[in-house]
């Protein structure tokens, strides 16, 4: 019978959340324990939809995962920074310009930011499949928790959002949930980031940006909120605003994947990560995240059959669907494969505080 004591995990300890009054967003929120009744769930497919179509985040709470769970996937999410020696992270890193995906470690000191400032982010990502490649020691004994924790994000989160944000499109609830095969190949991942201080004259240089202004490439994003600040999502007004820490809540947004299939009705919205505030100055950030993509052989055109999509069409919204020939809609795993090969990479043309790439005949912008 198989021993029911977990591997010691060295607990990490969250900071105090920030003493400033910062200018937060006010994002609207998922109370999951609504789900349950036809109203609940009529009144949260009305909330998510109205979020995604404007703001394009929303925060998710009472969603069945126990803050000591949480705790102890912090507690684990740490490991690959803190236990693990450098030249064992060497044998892990990801060639991510070659194979276009994450999976295994980005080390600090690879994107560029700006004025020859180079990014002090570091993070581990690791398939649905944690066998799919190997791991460093430290981190073998918890994988069977990695795998469960990706299990329950996969079926516990997004699937819901995924159903309702169909249902705000008057689709079949599955229409997105079908495109996301927990057994399919594709690229979701559970992902552990760690983003470390920098000196003064380097945040003068990025006027004290982390990561630039982005787009995530997936479908749906999830953030386990964590009381250090960084994040910030630009508003539909232009202005940047922090995302507020929610204990035990989950801080939700959509990629450009999921834009595309809904024909830019849900918004895939510009975020950025930010110096903390001076009352959490020198401190660490430790990020828990999982992302949701579709299956690598989903073509990310308009779905069909929306009448919500439909009135839009009228309208003319650009996609995929008006490009042709190498311009057409890419598969989930084209675009995916080709926006990791060249984040941090490419030279991008400059337009004002815009910077900007072309792939697959869309341009795609980065705020800095």
């Amino acid at each position: 019978m198989p021993s029911l004591t977990l591997p010691y995990a060295e607990p990490y300890n969250p900071a105090p959340p920030p003493t400033e009054e910062l200018d937060y967003v006010d994002l609207p929120v998922l109370d999951f324990s609504k789900t349950s009744t036809p109203k609940g769930w009529a009144t949260l497919a009305e909330i998510a939809k109205n979020a995604m179509a404007t703001q394009g985040f929303l925060t998710v709470i009472n969603h069945g995962y126990t803050a000591a769970q949480t705790k102890r996937m912090f507690d684990i999410a740490n490991i690959p920074f803190d236990h693990v020696p450098p030249e064992e992270k060497g044998r892990y890193v990801s060639n991510m310009k070659e194979t276009g995906s994450y999976q295994g470690y980005k080390l600090p000191q690879l994107f560029h930011i700006e004025n020859g400032v180079y990014d002090r982010k570091e993070q581990y990502s690791i398939n649905f499949d944690v066998e799919k490649r190997s791991h460093p020691e430290a981190l073998r004994p918890f994988l069977p928790e990695i795998e469960a924790f990706g299990k329950f994000c996969h079926f516990h989160i997004v699937h819901p959002i995924l159903k309702l944000l169909a249902q705000g499109l008057q689709l079949p609830e599955e229409t997105f949930v079908d495109m996301h095969d927990y057994n399919a190949v594709g690229e979701s991942s559970i992902r552990f980031i760690k983003y470390y201080t920098r000196p003064e004259e380097e945040e003068i240089k990025t006027k004290n940006v982390w990561l630039k202004g982005h787009t995530d490439i997936g479908s749906v994003s999830v953030l386990f909120s964590q009381p250090v600040a960084g994040l910030q999502i630009l508003s539909p007004e232009g202005h940047w605003q922090w995302a507020r820490y929610v204990p035990n809540g989950l801080v939700i947004n959509i990629g450009d994947m999921l834009q595309f299939l809904s024909n830019g009705f849900y918004k895939a919205t510009v975020h950025r990560v930010v110096q903390p505030p001076p009352s959490q100055g020198g401190l660490a950030r430790l990020g828990l995240f999982f992302f949701s993509m579709p299956d690598d052989s989903i073509v990310l055109r308009p779905v069909q059959g929306s009448p919500v999509l439909e009135k839009m069409r009228k309208e003319k919204i650009p996609s995929h669907e008006d490009n042709e020939g190498e311009n057409a809609a890419p598969t989930a795993e084209m675009w995916r494969k080709a926006r990791t090969a060249s984040y941090g990479f490419v030279d991008l043309k400059k337009e004002g505080n815009v910077e900007t790439e072309v792939i697959n005949g869309i341009v795609v912008k980065h705020y800095n």
